[in-house]
């Protein structure tokens, strides 16, 4: 039987966060919920949906009023998010941890606000917008070593190097070292015009972008300066030994297995390494070659490495790359 439900919020300011800009908001939780919403001073009302919605509405406006209090500005992306760990489970009215025993809204909601990355002197905080984002975020805390696959678009590097920087910049780690294959689809780079640095910087561009969205970029290039950001071509983590260091390697399905191997023995004492990777998107001669897929069959069962694996439900770059991604799949290519 469809019900409605009405919450009276303390002022209008809290509001206008829940609803956000052009209503986004709003207009994501219909989008999640089904039924009908209108808000008007400082009231909220839904409409239209079952009890069980009713329930999961109350607690997506709890957990975006604590959002707003800690001084940010939820998003449709968030929200979605929010509605998305609040789905029951095919087996039951919650989902089973680790241990077998049912995992609350809250405790789950709980784990999501644990993950966020609060980079000092950075633009916002950082939110995981699906639960396998936010179990990327803890494996990298606890776990020496992380893997991370996924396809485009589920914010594989965009997350790591934004713990990176929380590390590096809170002086937790010594220096963020990022690096990844710049040999792709058969081309070297001795083909290519220009000195060293300009011939890998299209390879690297993307580590930039992800930087310059977080920090300002005055802050990034005062960390180059004190070289405590370094960026360079895997090739020459060769002989290194690299300690207390925050180093993440991109674009991994596109290492082969002895750059791989060579990476991994790279790490050296108090370091954090993040490996990335999509393995649909590999561009190696053969893709039995690509030491990723090699590494995640041998090392699957170590302890102290950590794997996480997103999929086309954690796109978060455009709601429109979830479509491209299953079309694709769908034409098995």
């Amino acid at each position: 039987m469809e019900d409605s439900i009405t919450i009276v919020l303390d002022n209008r300011e809290l509001l206008s966060g829940i609803c956000g800009a052009n209503d986004g908001n709003l207009k994501a939780i219909e989008g999640s919920l089904g039924g009908r919403i209108a808000a008007r001073g400082n009231e909220i009302r839904l409409e239209g949906v079952d009890e069980a919605g009713l329930q999961r509405f109350k607690t997506m406006i709890d957990d975006l009023i604590a959002v707003i209090r800690e001084g940010e500005t939820p998003s449709p992306e968030y929200v979605r998010a929010l509605a998305g760990t609040l789905v029951p489970s095919a087996g039951g009215e919650s989902a089973s941890g680790d241990e077998g025993a049912p995992v609350s809204a809250e405790e789950t909601l709980e784990t999501l606000r644990e993950a966020v990355i609060q980079i000092p002197h950075g633009f916002q905080r950082v939110h995981p917008r699906s639960k396998n984002q936010a179990a990327y975020i803890h494996g990298m805390r606890s776990c020496d070593i992380s893997f991370c696959v996924g396809p485009a678009g589920t914010g594989k590097t965009y997350l790591a190097i934004a713990e990176a920087l929380r590390l590096v910049i809170s002086k937790k780690m010594r220096k963020l070292v990022l690096t990844r294959p710049v040999v792709e689809a058969g081309e070297s780079l001795g083909f290519l015009p220009g000195d060293l640095a300009q011939k890998i910087n299209p390879y690297l561009r993307p580590l930039y972008d992800a930087m310059e969205s977080l920090v300002p970029f005055d802050m990034i290039r005062r960390m180059e300066e004190n070289r405590a950001i370094e960026i360079a071509p895997l090739a020459y983590m060769r002989g290194r030994s690299l300690n207390d260091c925050a180093v993440i390697l991109d674009e991994a399905q596109n290492t082969t297995k002895e750059q791989m191997k060579m990476f991994l023995t790279r790490i050296g004492r108090g370091a954090r390494a993040v490996i990335t990777g999509d393995i649909t998107q590999i561009d190696l001669p053969r893709r039995t070659d690509s030491g990723l897929l090699q590494a995640i069959e041998i090392l699957k069962d170590l302890d102290g490495i950590h794997f996480a694996f997103l999929h086309t439900a954690d796109v978060v770059r455009n709601p429109l790359i979830k479509k491209i991604i299953q079309a694709y799949n769908e034409k098995d290519i």
